[in-house]
């Protein structure tokens, strides 16, 4: 229903436009050159790269439409070339600011202390996403081998490995949990203080509001901590690869926009160091 609505509103937009422009609404006489000023216009008045190509898209959709029951022979379309989106480079936090989280943050020696701190560093330690978070069972963690097996999208699995101070904090939340709560269940690693399954909104408030208190990045998701994890590894020189392996992408393009982040320190660097800079 709402896609209906932005096609309606989109077109009723464009017709307005030909009609103030052009004296007229008639798609026969519409080209490519009014289609182009009615881009212009939208640009002019501060319209986003992606606003205006949704807006081209519905235009394109709807010729097609028009010569798929031959109403018109030929499209406007076919000569338009839309404006390049920039891309948003994906916000991450500070490693100085993440250190000043897990080492001198006070979380609680409680046991929904420990689990949110946990959270927070599982995340971190490993990109992997608030989903796979939240399905993790006992099973899955192999304390001898320091590795932690993901069940990721389309169901495929993948192995992130973890240090040693993790694993030592992984065993004091189980044993915290399994104190805490009469009826742990080792299906479910992470639980609420009521011993059922951890959701999506609470991991989002947990690290929402630990995130709060070190950063003033507009976003304060968990997924930022996936967004954290792989520009640090990148930073400190990993192999894009490797990125990709651990974060359970498909393909290395979802993979290089983090280049992106780490070019822009490279920048930030050579203007610092080099003479003339």
């Amino acid at each position: 229903m709402n896609t209906i609505r932005s096609y309606e509103s989109d077109l009723t937009q464009f017709f307005q436009f030909t009609a103030d422009q052009y004296g007229h609404q008639d798609i026969h006489r519409i080209d490519h050159k009014g289609v182009r000023n009615w881009m212009i216009s939208m640009m002019d008045n501060n319209m986003s790269a992606r606003s205006v190509n949704r807006k081209i898209t519905t235009l394109k959709s709807f010729f097609k439409y028009l010569m798929r029951e031959g109403i018109v022979q030929s499209t406007p379309m076919d000569k338009i070339l839309t404006p390049k989106q920039s891309k948003k480079l994906p916000e991450f936090v500070e490693v100085e600011k993440m250190n000043e989280l897990l080492d001198r943050h006070e979380f609680g020696d409680d046991f929904s202390g420990m689990r949110n701190r946990l959270i927070i560093e599982l995340l971190y330690a490993t990109g992997m996403r608030r989903a796979e978070l939240i399905h993790l069972a006992d099973r899955d963690f192999d304390l001898q081998s320091l590795t932690v097996k993901v069940l990721g999208k389309r169901n495929k699995e993948r192995l992130i490995p973890f240090t040693k101070e993790l694993k030592q904090n992984i065993e004091k939340y189980i044993e915290a949990r399994n104190t805490f709560l009469e009826t742990a269940d080792p299906d479910h690693f992470f639980m609420t203080d009521r011993g059922g399954k951890i959701y999506e909104s609470l991991v989002y408030r947990v690290v929402k509001r630990h995130l709060e208190l070190i950063t003033t990045i507009e976003k304060k998701s968990p997924h930022i901590l996936r967004h954290t994890f792989a520009t640090h590894m990148l930073n400190r020189g990993a192999d894009l690869n490797a990125i990709k392996e651990l974060l359970g992408h498909a393909n290395l393009s979802a993979t290089q926009i983090y280049t992106h982040n780490t070019f822009e320190k490279l920048k930030q660097i050579y203007k610092q160091a080099h003479p003339r800079a």
